[in-house]
C-alpha cells in the first residue's frame, strides 16, 4: 500500500485537507467576492457598530464590521492569507536552514559535528518568543521581518532531526559507492543524503506550519506583529477580544473560528502525512 493510499484512507486527514483547501480559497479569493474591501470604512456604521454592525446580507457585511466600520469578512480573509503566508514561508526558511545545517553536521561528523551541535544546544536554550519579540521591537515591524524572525528561530529542531537521520544514512552502500568513485562531499550531501531525507522533512514541515502561525498570532496579539493597514488572525483576535465588553461578539467569533479551523486542519494533515510516509507503527 503506497503513501497516497494510506493518506486517503485517513478520514480525519482527508477531511482536514478539504477544510484547508477551503480556507486557502477563502483567504485568496475572499477579497474578490466581498462587496467591500478591507480598508473602506462604512461611515453609516460609525458610532453604532454594536447596534447595526453585525453580520448582514443586506448591508453586504457578511461577517459584520469592526469598531472602525471596516468589513470584517474582507479583513478576516486578509488575516487568514497573511497568517498562512507567515506559516508556510517561516516553515520553508526553517526547513531549508535546518536541513542544510543538520545534513552537513551529520555527514562531516567529528569535531565539526560537535561544534555545530553545541551551537544548536546553546541557541535552543534561548526562548524563541523572547528573540522574536526582541527582533520586532529593535527592527522595523514589517511582514518581511516577521517572515525572517519566525523562520530563523525555528530551524533548530529540524537541524537535530536531520542530523540524526544523516548519521544513519552516511554509512549506507550508495553513499560508500559515491565516495569510492570520487564524488565530493557537497555533491554527496546534495544528491544522496538530502533526497533521502525528504519524507521526514515534509512531515516535520507540515507540523511546523501551525507552530509558525501560533508564533505570529501571539506576537500580533501583543501588538508587535503585522501593522495596519495589514492584519492577521492574531491581530484580529486581539481587536475582537478588546471589544467584547461592547457587545460585538462577531469581531472575535469569526477570526477565532478561522484560526481554530486552520490550526486543526494543519495538525490533522500533518499527522496524516506522518502516518502515510512512516507506517511502521500502524
Amino acid at each position: 500500500m503506497d503513501a497516497r493510499t494510506r493518506f486517503l484512507r485517513n478520514k480525519a486527514a482527508t477531511g482536514s485537507l478539504l477544510v484547508l483547501v477551503l480556507l486557502a480559497a477563502f483567504a485568496f479569493l475572499g477579497d474578490t467576492i466581498s462587496p467591500w474591501d478591507n480598508e473602506t470604512i462604512d461611515w453609516g456604521m460609525l458610532g453604532q457598530v454594536h447596534v447595526v454592525g453585525g453580520p448582514s446580507l443586506e448591508t453586504g457585511h457578511w461577517f459584520g464590521v469592526d469598531e472602525t466600520g471596516r468589513d470584517l469578512f474582507a479583513r478576516t480573509a486578509q488575516g487568514t492569507r497573511i497568517s498562512l503566508a507567515v506559516g508556510f514561508v517561516g516553515a520553508a526558511v526553517a526547513v531549508v536552514i535546518g536541513t542544510i545545517y543538520g545534513a552537513v553536521s551529520g555527514y562531516v561528523g567529528g569535531r565539526v559535528d560537535d561544534v555545530m551541535m553545541r551551537i544548536v544546544d546553546v541557541l535552543i536554550a534561548v526562548p524563541y518568543m523572547f528573540v522574536l519579540i526582541l527582533m520586532m521591537v529593535v527592527f522595523e515591524r514589517s511582514v518581511i521581518m516577521l517572515f525572517v524572525g519566525v523562520g530563523l528561530i525555528s530551524w533548530l529542531d529540524m537541524a537535530r532531526i536531520v542530523r540524526g537521520q544523516t548519521l544513519s544514512l552516511k554509512n549506507r552502500e550508495f553513499v560508500e559507492a559515491a565516495i569510492a568513485t570520487g564524488v565530493r562531499s557537497p555533491m554527496i550531501i546534495a544528491r544522496h543524503i538530502v533526497p533521502n531525507l525528504l519524507g521526514i522533512v515534509v512531515v516535520y514541515a507540515t507540523l511546523l506550519v501551525p507552530q509558525m502561525i501560533l508564533f505570529e498570532s501571539f506576537v500580533s496579539f501583543l501588538g508587535l506583529g503585522v501593522q495596519e493597514p495589514l492584519t492577521s488572525l492574531g491581530a484580529l483576535i486581539a481587536q475582537g477580544a478588546g471589544q467584547m465588553r461592547n457587545d460585538v461578539p462577531w469581531m472575535l467569533g469569526f477570526p477565532l473560528a478561522a484560526f481554530v479551523a486552520l490550526l486543526f486542519a494543519l495538525f490533522f494533515v500533518g499527522d496524516g502525512l506522518r502516518d502515510a510516509l512512516d507506517p511502521k507503527d500502524r
